[in-house]
């Protein structure tokens, strides 16, 4: 999904507001990037029109206002196409599970609603979830590879052990929440270790509304992490 644009103005300023103005949102909303400067112009631009580039992106926790960047395409995959691509996570699932646990694994894989839901019961595979998630994410990501190769689209699977995604929600909230009395405390803002999109959603949505702090992600990649910092 598109989460960032490039807008255009005589000055900094027009541009910004321009842009503030299309997405329909406030400058705390945004993170601001200059990418032509109205004061880098040479001799020979002098007759030429003024134009000032700036990208804008929308910062995390505003994820519900980021359709007005790009609407999201919403479409239910075809019955037919998702029930091959649950098929073939299911045949893939069944034996891996069997080979690395030395039996056939208590789990349950069903296609609901455009998603591939796998949930994971068995007792003694508690070392399939890893430290702190990792290897059930590169499990999930290896399943959605194979989905997306046997339906020839996109297909979300989600992938779940032991309950493990709804204790580690639970626990991110109770962090986010000591984190921030943390940081109304002692006023100074509080640097979170690198999350994944999911977990550093989870942040977002718990303190979204929080009367004195705010929230904002930084980094690349898998090292991107969310900053607690006062409003």
């Amino acid at each position: 999904m598109l989460d960032s644009k490039i807008f255009e103005g005589k000055t900094t300023n027009e541009a910004i507001e321009n842009g503030l103005k299309e997405l329909k949102v406030s400058k705390n909303d945004v993170e601001i990037k200059i990418l032509e400067n109205e004061e880098k112009r040479s001799f020979f631009d002098i007759l030429a029109p003024r134009v000032v580039k700036v990208e804008l992106t929308l910062k995390e926790k505003n994820e519900g206002k980021r359709n007005t960047l790009e609407k999201r395409k919403e479409y239910k995959i075809d019955e037919n196409v998702l029930e091959n691509a649950k098929n073939a996570v299911n045949d893939f699932l069944a034996k891996f599970l069997k080979e690395v646990i030395g039996k056939e694994a208590n789990y349950t894989c069903i296609a609901e609603e455009s998603i591939i839901k796998v949930d994971i019961k068995e007792e003694n595979a508690d070392f399939l979830i890893g430290y702190r998630g990792e290897t059930l994410n590169s499990l999930q990501t290896l399943l959605t590879a194979i989905a997306d190769k046997n339906a020839g689209e996109k297909v979300k699977v989600e992938v779940n052990a032991l309950g493990y995604r709804e204790k580690r929600k639970v626990a991110l909230e109770e962090l986010a929440e000591k984190l921030a009395k943390t940081v109304v405390r002692n006023r100074k803002s509080v640097t979170l270790e690198p999350m994944t999109p999911y977990e550093r959603k989870i942040i977002h949505t718990k303190l979204q509304e929080h009367p004195k702090v705010k929230t904002i992600s930084i980094g690349e990649g898998t090292h991107r992490k969310v900053v607690i910092s006062l409003k």
